[in-house]
């Protein structure tokens, strides 16, 4: 049976992504930091498990890895849908312990957790990790510094995972624009979010659900099933990527710089 570990099932994308890995027959683990409202939803689900898990603090990643090594759960998947906008605001207003905290959140607690869950996986084949990318990698995406500089790192750590270890199938995915309860971070924030106020608003007031939960997973079960030649190390736009395609496939088995972090052209004189 295929088994994943599910970081952040409280998460809206994480509850749900965890939902379609179940209607796929995996054995999940699941892991959220406060208790939600579809928590009871998700533990009468068969083959689910869920553990409580804050993954800043050492002794509760110490906790998942003894909860993992009891249940003898050797994962051939894992999914981290962990993360915070917060704090928002310029950052020279900000105070810096809590830009810190929101580092570890959105990017090195997450790489300690697959850090120590890396020995529990499923060593007869190859075992895929997939993370969310965010905004902030191609523009400013001002007020939200913590949360870009960490998701950019999470970028770059995947092509370094990837480059180090060749029995992982490491990828990121950007899901876009998703109506989620991460939303309410930025109308909370008011006018410190500046003009992604009114964005986010405009967007949570429509009928316009975004990406669905369904696109992102089969991005990821399409990354997943590709394997490292066409997926290890690189970052995936659901909206923007004709991902599913031959043609795609065919150009990032032949430029290795596809999707990651470049600047072409340095030497352009």
């Amino acid at each position: 049976m295929n088994k994943v570990i599910v970081l952040g099932v409280s998460a809206d994308i994480g509850g749900n992504i965890c939902k379609l890995f179940h209607g796929d027959g995996f054995d999940i683990i699941g892991t959220y930091r406060n208790d939600f409202n579809a928590r009871s939803e998700l533990e009468r689900l068969e083959n689910v498990k869920l553990l409580q898990c804050d993954l800043t603090k050492s002794q509760d990643i110490q906790g998942l890895v003894d909860f993992v090594r009891s249940q003898e759960f050797k994962w051939t998947h894992l999914f981290s849908s962990v993360g915070t906008s917060e704090p928002i605001g310029r950052f020279f207003d900000l105070d810096f312990d809590d830009w810190e905290k929101s580092v570890a959140i959105n990017m090195t607690s997450q790489l300690k957790a697959i850090h120590s869950l890396y020995p529990f996986r499923d060593i007869s084949r190859q075992a895929n990790i997939a993370l969310l990318a965010g905004g902030g990698t191609n523009n400013p995406f001002r007020c939200y510094s913590s949360y870009a500089v960490a998701k950019i790192g999470l970028i770059k750590m995947c092509e370094l995972i990837d480059d180090e270890t060749e029995d992982l199938n490491i990828f990121i995915i950007g899901p876009g624009f998703v109506k989620t309860k991460t939303h309410f971070e930025t109308l909370r924030a008011g006018e410190k979010a500046e003009s992604n106020f009114e964005r986010v608003k405009k967007f949570m007031d429509s009928n316009d659900n975004g990406t669905s939960f369904e696109d992102i997973y089969r991005c990821l079960q399409w990354a997943a099933s590709r394997g490292r030649e066409v997926a290890g190390g690189r970052n995936f736009s659901v909206v923007h990527d004709k991902w599913g395609t031959e043609r795609l496939e065919s150009e990032l088995k032949r430029d290795n710089d596809m999707y990651k972090l470049r600047r072409y052209q340095n030497n352009w004189k």
